[in-house]
């Protein structure tokens, strides 16, 4: 089968639906289908085409106000001129889903939107209402619908009458198993994720009054940064935690399993892919009890939260350290890819 993939960004670029496209693109050309991903050269530092292995990569140029959105014509006409036999569109929150919308016309288009229903800035709030006419016509344009959890699938019905299919993130799940901890002198809790307000990295530096016994590492970039810096000043636990930047893949499993607890406090998340990677990695997690999130209080080594308080925080903490999670419970991207393509197939052949 011949299929393009559309996406805002594609690693190297970081991020979940970064990641997820990547995971499927490389599963599907091992299952031998050939594959191209239409992206965007967002920041000017790619080639027009290279390769991921076997997979196809084109990047456009793009406009991205406010560093959201990526606004790119060319993804339209390159997805027009195609002969694949199925289109996949990634990312309600940003235009290439809708180029390839407009672009695919007679071939038959799945879209998977990621979507968390809301902006993460000023800006981008401004932006999601504003575009909320065009993203809700390229949802309802498409043969099929991939929901990543149940809660996306609800508000994805909910506010643009779409009923999608749930098919779940997958995690390298033997990757993550077979991780060897680093050596450090004290136990670590750990914070995995883009530093930005939303994402609740504060809630984990406000708790650590409560929890001395821990120190905190922050995996992530992001213009937060100083803003979370400032506030471990304010805490008075500079000695306690330890800003570690960017985190290459292949040392991330390890601090997953070195750590006491992962901590996830987001406001909204469509999935919580680093919560998979931490129970694979055998360490329990802590998560907000709120949209996605939720869902993971169902599975074993997890405990949620309602409540932002510090002390409630620490409270969860103890209580999930005692916990031993289930990797073999987990999607692996293997299954993920194989759901995605039975469904390629069930459009196909309509």
């Amino acid at each position: 089968m011949k299929i393009d993939l559309v996406t805002h960004r594609y690693p190297p670029d970081l991020g979940g639906i970064e990641r997820h496209v990547g995971e499927l693109a490389r599963w599907l050309v091992g299952d031998g289908h050939d594959v191209t991903v239409h992206a965007t050269d967002w920041d000017g530092s790619y080639d027009r085409e290279s390769r991921d292995g076997a997979v196809r990569v084109r990047r456009y140029p793009v406009a991205a106000p406010g560093d959201a959105y990526y606004i790119s014509p060319h993804i339209a006409r390159a997805v027009c001129r195609s002969d694949a036999d199925v289109v996949h569109a990634h990312g309600y929150h940003s235009f290439p889903l809708a180029f390839a919308a407009l672009g695919a016309r007679s071939t038959p288009l799945v879209v998977t939107p990621h979507y968390t229903g809301r902006g993460s800035t000023t800006v981008r709030s401004l932006l999601h209402r504003l575009y909320a006419p065009i993203g809700g016509r390229a949802l309802r344009s498409a043969d099929a619908t991939v929901a990543v959890s149940k809660w996306e699938r609800g508000r994805l019905a909910e506010e643009f009458d779409c009923d999608a299919r749930v098919i779940p993130n997958g995690v390298d799940v033997e990757q993550f198993e077979a991780a060897d901890a680093p050596e450090r002198d004290r136990p670590y809790l750990l914070s995995v994720c883009r530093l930005v307000e939303y994402k609740g990295v504060q809630h984990v530096i406000d708790a650590l009054a409560d929890l001395p016994e821990y120190d905190l590492l922050v995996a992530g970039t992001g213009e937060y940064r100083e803003a979370l810096e400032s506030r471990v000043a304010e805490r008075g636990v500079d000695d306690r935690v330890e800003f570690l930047g960017y985190v290459a893949d292949e040392r991330l499993p390890g601090l997953y399993a070195g750590a006491t607890a992962h901590v996830f406090l987001s406001d909204y998340e469509c999935y919580g892919l680093t919560v998979g990677e931490s129970l694979a990695a055998g360490t329990p997690c802590v998560v907000r009890d709120a949209t996605a999130l939720s869902e993971w209080t169902n599975v074993d080594g997890c405990v949620g939260v309602e409540d932002v308080d510090a002390r409630v925080v620490a409270d969860a903490v103890r209580a999930a350290v005692e916990l031993t999670p289930q990797p073999d419970a987990l999607t692996t991207w293997a299954e993920m890819s194989a759901d995605v393509l039975a469904l390629y197939e069930d459009v196909v052949d309509e």
